[in-house]
């Protein structure tokens, strides 16, 4: 089975005819492990996209994420990597712009690989439109803004290191109340 090093990072995609994230791959986790995709999973959406219509990274990214209602807004550390492991394969090509821009066109090869996996883009495609894990595409986008901040938010208390009892407490009290104030809402 042949492996790709991507930028170094000692990461391995394995060739898409042995999609990973399957059963029998030592990193697939039951359910996507609380992930929105599987290993392999973005490739074949990112490309599904690209075939629609050849697309900028950004763009990518953007459509992403409003394809799963604000649920999941891929970083430009996954895009990007995968567009170059779409191109490594062969299944996209880049066609550089003015100012150095890069727009990503499918090839007969992704088009090929986009029909053997078809059942797994539509499941892909379905869950875009049900908004991700959570259903959440229906949800006004001030709460969706809302609750991306407070995940940021404890994030970032939790890279800061363990936390003393008192801060712990804080921190849940302030969540059981914004949860009180919640269910008495109409």
């Amino acid at each position: 089975m042949r492996h790709k090093h991507i930028f170094g990072f000692g990461r391995h995609f394995s060739p898409p005819g042995d999609m990973p994230g399957r059963h029998g791959d030592p990193h697939h986790r039951h359910g996507r492990g609380g992930r929105l995709f599987d290993y392999g999973e973005l490739r074949l959406l990112i490309l599904a996209l690209i075939a629609e219509a050849p697309s900028h990274g950004y763009e990518l990214i953007k459509s992403i994420e409003e394809r799963f209602g604000g649920s999941y807004t891929p970083s430009p550390g996954v895009i990007y990597p995968t567009l170059a492991w779409l191109d490594d394969m062969g299944y996209a090509v880049i066609e550089p712009e003015a100012g150095g821009r890069k727009r990503y066109r499918i090839t007969a090869e992704g088009e090929a690989f986009l029909t053997a996996n078809r059942a797994m883009i539509d499941e892909l495609v379905a869950r875009g439109r049900e908004g991700g894990p959570g259903g959440r595409k229906d949800l006004p986008p001030q709460v969706l803004r809302a609750m991306e901040n407070l995940k940021m938010a404890m994030r970032l208390r939790f890279k800061r290191g363990p936390m003393e009892d008192e801060t712990a407490n804080a921190i849940a009290k302030a969540l059981d109340e914004a949860t009180q104030i919640v269910e008495r809402l109409p």
